[in-house]
């Protein structure tokens, strides 16, 4: 009798965290589709409109993308995932993405001049290193809610 009774609760337990996996899994799919559903130009739109002193000490009304390059990098990979790529310039290396083979660098307005992009692999530890965890949690956190709001 107790073994049974015993058989009975892992046989609900088994039951009940195969349930509680399928759900995890459809959530996860439901989120993935709505990140694949991002157009580019709305992404684009929703970082500008979130850069500020907030994202990085180097913004200003006059080149709202300067300094922004490692933290939208991040932002653009946790979105859309890809590889995070840096090229060396004279102020120091700066971060953008490769998704899907095509070069994503939403931050290239803040040069005067163009860039002959080296596409150096790089990764999310030295693009923290180029800002910090206050500044990357709030652009993430105001382009999500500007994306799905």
């Amino acid at each position: 009798m107790i073994l049974t009774v015993r058989l009975e609760i892992v046989r609900y337990v088994i039951l009940l965290a195969e349930f509680l996996m399928e759900k995890l899994y459809l959530e996860k799919k439901r989120v993935y589709m709505e990140i694949d559903t991002i157009n580019i130009h709305e992404l684009k739109k929703a970082l500008f409109e979130s850069w500020s002193l907030e994202s990085s000490s180097k913004w200003s009304k006059d080149n709202p993308s300067k300094g922004q390059c490692g933290v939208t990098a991040l932002v653009v990979n946790d979105l859309l995932g890809g590889e995070i790529r840096k090229t060396e310039l004279t102020d120091g290396w700066h971060f953008y993405n490769i998704i899907d083979n095509e070069r994503y660098d939403f931050t290239a307005s803040q040069f005067k001049v163009g860039i002959i992009y080296k596409d150096f692999p790089s990764d999310r530890e030295e693009a923290l290193a180029d800002t910090n965890e206050k500044q990357y949690n709030y652009l993430k956190e105001r382009v999500i809610n500007l994306l799905f709001k």
